[in-house]
């Protein structure tokens, strides 16, 4: 049991930690925030295309300030009950500097993505086979949409913005679940697969918190995977490391992972595309094993919140979104054969922790 002064030096250091990173990125999104309007003014009139006024309530800023201090409150809570370590969010001051500049260097042409309407440049001029149509877009009007090096170098940059230096955070809480499932039980002998990585945020996260498990990063974007192999580790424990594929056809072999994560990646699938992802986690888990969920927000989740929900995607180029807020999540895991553990909101995000029934009965075809 620590100490009272171990305690305060533990919270007093997590608070100078994840205080001054919400200031920096509040900061970018301040400094973002301008230079569009300053981008704005200097365009015709004509040319501006106007967001459609959202139809549910938005919570006010003191509303999302006192959520995101309860999301950091409950962090601090998890890390003092043993849930995982202490958070390491960035790889140095000189690569977060760098990845700044590299950051509102892109502004400009998301600026002019997002004014013209423009979104399909990745389909026109990156056409890759084995890459779906609808995985080749700009998502969130960025540079080489998820296919470059320069996109994925600035993409949690991107996403921090975004959420006011809240995204770790929001991950983490999706280590809980895990860490659940794995008391008891010997981590050496279980395997995990983190489906669509991205740059490899939660797989660390997941290999520092847990680090005999076995584990897996899977992702579409061969830019992104080679992010993850920096930032994550080239080879978790076990030489999993990370794999480029679809999330609808995992290189996996059938009931060979006790655990699936999906962080962020419905939001981005058409809805046929969710089902057989939904159904390539139940494949590929063992009977017993769980798949950890966490995505959006959708509508009802949370009193107030529908409005910025409803205005997310007009700014974001996200094709998708409005399906997914409006997608039943519960039907289409039980549809594949997962059943519901729990679901709880965080923040900005749902987590979802679903279970394949131990007899294999959840077996869809």
């Amino acid at each position: 049991m620590a100490s009272p002064l171990e305690t305060l030096s533990r919270r007093a250091s997590y608070g100078l930690a994840q205080g001054s990173r919400v200031a920096w990125y509040v900061a970018h999104g301040y400094a973002m925030g301008r230079l569009r309007r300053l981008a704005e003014e200097a365009m015709p009139r004509m040319a501006r295309a106007e967001a459609p006024q959202p139809t549910r309530p938005v919570p006010p800023q003191r509303v999302l300030w006192r959520d995101l201090a309860r999301l950091f409150a409950r962090d601090l809570a998890n890390v003092e009950a043993g849930h995982y370590p202490m958070p390491r969010d960035e790889d140095g001051l000189g690569d977060r500097l760098d990845r700044s500049l590299a950051f509102f260097a892109d502004l400009p042409r998301i600026f002019e993505r997002r004014r013209t309407g423009a979104h399909q440049e990745v389909f026109a001029e990156a056409r890759r086979p084995g890459l779906p149509r609808y995985y080749l877009q700009n998502f969130h009007f960025q540079t080489g949409g998820y296919l470059s090096e320069e996109s994925a170098r600035i993409y949690d940059v991107q996403v921090e913005v975004l959420f006011n230096g809240t995204a770790n955070a929001m991950r983490r809480q999706a280590l809980v679940p895990i860490a659940t499932h794995l008391r008891g039980r010997n981590q050496r002998h279980m395997a995990m697969a983190d489906i669509a990585c991205g740059t490899g945020r939660f797989l660390r996260m997941a290999r520092e918190a847990f680090p005999g498990l076995r584990t897996v990063g899977i992702d579409l974007s061969e830019a992104y995977a080679c992010e993850a192999r920096r930032h994550a580790g080239g080879r978790g424990r076990g030489g999993g490391g990370v794999l480029v594929a679809k999330a609808e056809a995992l290189p996996l072999a059938d009931a060979s992972q006790d655990i699936v994560s999906s962080i962020f990646l419905f939001h981005e699938l058409p809805p046929k595309v969710r089902r057989e992802v939904a159904a390539e986690f139940a494949r590929v888990l063992k009977p017993g094993g769980i798949a950890v969920f966490m995505d959006s927000l959708q509508l009802g989740d949370v009193e107030g919140y529908d409005g910025l929900l409803e205005r997310f995607p007009h700014g974001f180029h996200e094709p998708y979104y409005a399906s997914y807020i409006r997608e039943d999540l519960t039907a289409l895991f039980q549809g594949a054969g997962l059943d519901p553990v729990s679901s709880e909101p965080v923040f900005v995000s749902r987590l979802m922790v679903l279970r394949k029934p131990a007899d294999g009965s959840g077996d869809h075809v």
